[in-house]
């Protein structure tokens, strides 16, 4: 797999979009800071975060206790009473429930904080400061984090602000890859399983933040096109289309499927051609919502770019309905990545805005 190379910078403008948290006072000096590894910018997020956190409390949950207790407390359990009284002790056996931050979330943050603590890529204050946190989690246990199921956790009220600090676990543990490349900016990236999620995440709330005059930017599912009773009764079977970005302004819509690969072209007798997997995927999107034939539903395959030579870009018609592939460098100034993606809406949508509202289309959200 090739690295793409990232700007260490532009993932922490990424995660900046992906995580609204971020935008904060209290992380806005992180921006400034120059970071030699992703591991030393993730420690810098997290110590922020965990100490914010530590100010609010830790995210605590009850326990289900049993414990020898001279006086009843919660549920008397007979058999271990009735055993205390055998062995001549007077304490009653007693089930109960406490508050502790003895969880699943707690036991993750002190993980990283181990693991950043451990790490030469991490600068030296940092992990002091990482150190002079770690004390507050004695009462949390020890987790193996390999036996994780990251994708059981889930997020309420109470503890949604571990969402992106849990997240940044999640890269520290099993995201990150080293390259070969030494010094400079590129001295580790994502792999590209952990960064798709992130690459789809930032697209969306990019075009949430800065293109608020779209009636809907969401995750959408696309309903299939089903006219006939028999295909009807058989569409539990067909699988979930589910978008990554869905676009919508009037009548006017753009589907885009967020690509992010070591190579970005499939080679076929020594032939580089688009993933063929991926657009019969966007053209199925398209066809299914677009189901009276407008043509007004767009697809569009945005590919992070590769170090492979060719780029695909480029726009066909098939079927009525335009299908666009396009690249986006991450490994320039984000100036011009919120350029690519400005454009991108502007050319799919200006046009109806203009028409329908008469405001500028290149004036900046």
């Amino acid at each position: 797999m090739k690295d793409k190379g990232i700007f260490i910078k532009n993932i922490y403008y990424m995660l900046a979009y992906a995580f609204r948290v971020l935008r904060q006072n209290s992380y806005e000096e992180v921006a400034a800071e120059e970071f030699e590894t992703v591991l030393d910018l993730f420690a810098e997020i997290l110590s922020r975060g965990i100490s914010r956190q530590l100010k609010q409390g830790l995210y605590r949950t009850y326990d289900v206790r049993e414990e020898n207790l001279p006086a009843v407390r919660g549920k008397l359990l007979i058999a271990g009473t009735i055993r205390n009284q055998i062995q001549r002790d007077r304490k009653v056996c007693c089930e109960y429930e406490k508050l502790s931050a003895n969880n699943l979330f707690n036991q993750i943050l002190k993980a990283a904080m181990r693991k950043l603590i451990g790490s030469e890529q991490v600068k030296r204050e940092r992990r002091a400061r990482l150190k002079k946190l770690f004390p507050f989690f004695d009462e949390v246990d020890e987790i193996e984090v390999s036996k994780v199921r990251w994708e059981s956790i889930r997020y309420q009220r109470g503890n949604a602000n571990y969402e992106m600090l849990l997240n940044l676990c999640y890269f520290v543990f099993r995201g990150m890859i080293q390259t070969e490349e030494a010094g400079g900016y590129r001295v580790m990236t994502f792999s590209d399983e952990s960064m798709s999620r992130l690459y789809e995440k930032f697209i969306l709330e990019y075009m949430r933040r800065h293109h608020p005059y779209l009636e809907e930017v969401r995750s959408a599912q696309v309903k299939w096109n089903l006219t006939e009773e028999p295909q009807v009764r058989m569409i539990r079977f067909l699988p979930v289309m589910q978008t990554d970005i869905f676009l919508r302004l009037g009548d006017e819509i753009l589907i885009i499927d967020a690509k992010y690969y070591g190579h970005t072209m499939q080679s076929h007798y020594e032939k580089e051609t688009i993933h063929s997997g991926n657009l019969y995927q966007i053209f199925t999107y398209v066809k299914n919502q677009d189901a009276d034939g407008s043509g007004k539903v767009s697809g569009m395959l945005l590919y992070a770019k590769t170090e492979e030579e060719i780029t695909p870009e480029g726009s066909f018609v098939m079927g009525g309905n335009r299908i666009s592939v396009k690249t986006l460098d991450l490994n320039q100034e984000f100036s011009v990545i919120a350029g690519q993606l400005d454009e991108i809406v502007e050319s799919s949508f200006g046009a109806h805005r203009l028409q329908n509202d008469g405001t500028d289309n290149n004036k900046k959200e």
